[in-house]
């Protein structure tokens, strides 16, 4: 979770047309779920070990099955030059079960950068970004579909000096979500304080927000929609995404994977901040 030097953004509007078709797209994204419902019959949950049941659960941020994310996103009209930002986010998520009632999941985030140059007399950048990594304790067992989990988050300060903060960091994180047939509803949510580092460097001080909506039609095609808000303490900033993705899961011989793609749109307009992007992601499948 760097937090990017912001620039003054450039006068030309170039972003409202695309937010508008980000709100198109995520109208469909919302409206989606519930034609796939009027056409296919209520069947309550999906039969272990199928398809639609694998894809459910990559939609449960702490399921009891390894998956590895690759995450691609390209975002749009930052600072004066209306550069863009690539963002690969390798993302490994690891199960371990401690004893017949608790697991302990733990979720890496480890981004990888380019921007090209924003403002005049600013380099492209190329390299990594910190690392985030979250450990969840988590009940073994849902009560009526419900899933709770909490424990730390630590920011790893691995990231090259234009793209990482060169701050150690800790904090908090929790998660609270709801399964219900093809429907997972909930919240996820950390901050982070920078604890030592760069003393040249600034402060960290960041809480992170993510609510999320997903429905997984029996056919293993899953229609997203949730936001990824942040907000810098230091700077008083938010940043607030929408994301609208439809994932589709596939069988390659053995090997499963969930293959989607999206658009997203920012619903703050903080000076040279990005204004909208787009999102692709695949997904491995390592069901135990």
């Amino acid at each position: 979770m760097a937090s990017p030097v912001s620039h003054p953004r450039s006068t030309r509007q170039t972003g409202g047309g695309w937010r508008l078709a980000g709100v198109a797209v995520a109208a469909a994204v919302i409206a989606a779920p519930f034609a796939a419902q009027a056409q296919e019959p209520e069947t309550g949950e999906h039969p272990p070990g199928s398809d639609a049941d694998l894809a459910a659960k990559l939609s449960n941020p702490v399921s009891s099955m390894i998956s590895v994310p690759i995450q691609w996103n390209y975002d749009c009209c930052i600072g004066p030059n209306d550069g863009a930002r690539m963002t690969v986010n390798v993302q490994p998520v690891i199960p371990v079960p401690l004893n017949d009632d608790w697991n302990l999941v733990v979720r890496t985030i480890l981004p990888i950068v380019y921007q090209q140059s924003t403002a005049p007399g600013v380099p492209r950048t190329t390299g990594i970004s910190d690392i985030t990594q979250s450990f969840f304790f988590t009940p073994s067992h849902t009560r009526n579909g419900v899933t709770w989990a909490v424990g730390p988050v630590f920011l790893w300060p691995v990231g090259t000096e234009e793209l990482g903060t060169q701050k150690w960091g800790a904090g908090p994180t929790g998660l609270l979500l709801k399964q219900d047939g093809g429907s997972t509803y909930g919240v996820l949510a950390n901050h982070i304080w920078s604890y030592a580092g760069d003393d040249d460097r600034g402060d960290v001080s960041q809480t992170f927000l993510q609510p999320f909506f997903s429905y997984t039609t029996r056919g293993a095609t899953t229609y997203g929609l949730n936001s990824e808000a942040t907000y810098n303490w230091e700077t008083r900033t938010w940043s607030v995404p929408i994301n609208a993705t439809i994932s589709q899961l596939y069988k390659f011989g053995q090997q499963r994977v969930q293959v989607g793609a999206g658009a997203r749109f920012y619903l703050t307009d903080e000076v040279g901040a990005p204004t909208w992007g787009l999102r692709a992601n695949a997904t491995f499948l390592f069901p135990q």
